[in-house]
């Protein structure tokens, strides 16, 4: 039985992304995979790397279990809407405070390469837009999948890393989203 764990990168329960990440959670379930969710936006926790990396700000509980979460999953699936060409600030202060040295990857010493502690796992990108996918690769190298799939997934050892874009998102209707729903409920079932 595959683990996955969904990680919700909108702060609004009313938004298409939450919905997205319940489409998808339950086309898993349906496939009997053991899933479990995180809503970043429902965590208690500071997302201010308060010292960088000179002193470690402890995990507040929240993001001890989401830790232990992402530790326990064999797929990571994030939903997030793309705002300014970048992930949601919640989604980018989760990344800082919980993808640590010692805990996602490990510096070599005296070397400027690290150890990679996530191997083994895979993960999905679901990412909301309000322009073409094609117009956000094209023109601004879709910065928010770059950086998710490789400065943090990739970087901590997550080496296949699927994206699937949903959009345009403010010209669509009833008709489409519920289109973009059973797409990813079918994601869900297949597992990737």
């Amino acid at each position: 039985m595959k683990k996955i764990l969904i990680i919700d990168g909108h702060p609004n329960k009313d938004s298409l992304n939450f919905a997205l990440a319940n489409s998808y959670q339950k086309g898993a379930e349906q496939s009997g995979a053991e899933v479990r969710k995180i809503r970043i936006a429902e965590l208690d926790f500071s997302p201010n790397l308060q010292y960088g990396y000179q002193k470690r700000t402890e995990l507040e509980p929240d993001l001890v279990k989401a830790f232990e979460a992402i530790q326990w999953a064999d797929h990571l699936v994030w939903v997030h809407p793309v705002w300014w060409g970048g992930l949601p600030a919640i989604v980018k202060g989760f990344i800082d405070r919980v993808f640590l040295p010692g805990l996602t990857f490990r510096p070599i010493p005296n070397s400027w390469k690290w150890e990679k502690l996530l191997i083994g796992k895979t993960a999905h990108i679901i990412t909301t837009l309000d322009q073409p996918a094609w117009y956000y690769g094209l023109v601004y190298n879709a910065p928010s999948v770059n950086q998710l799939k490789k400065c943090t997934l990739q970087f901590c050892g997550i080496s296949k890393v699927r994206v699937t874009y949903i959009g345009i998102v403010k010209n669509s209707d009833e008709n489409i989203r519920k289109k973009w729903l059973s797409k990813i409920e079918k994601s869900g079932q297949k597992q990737r």
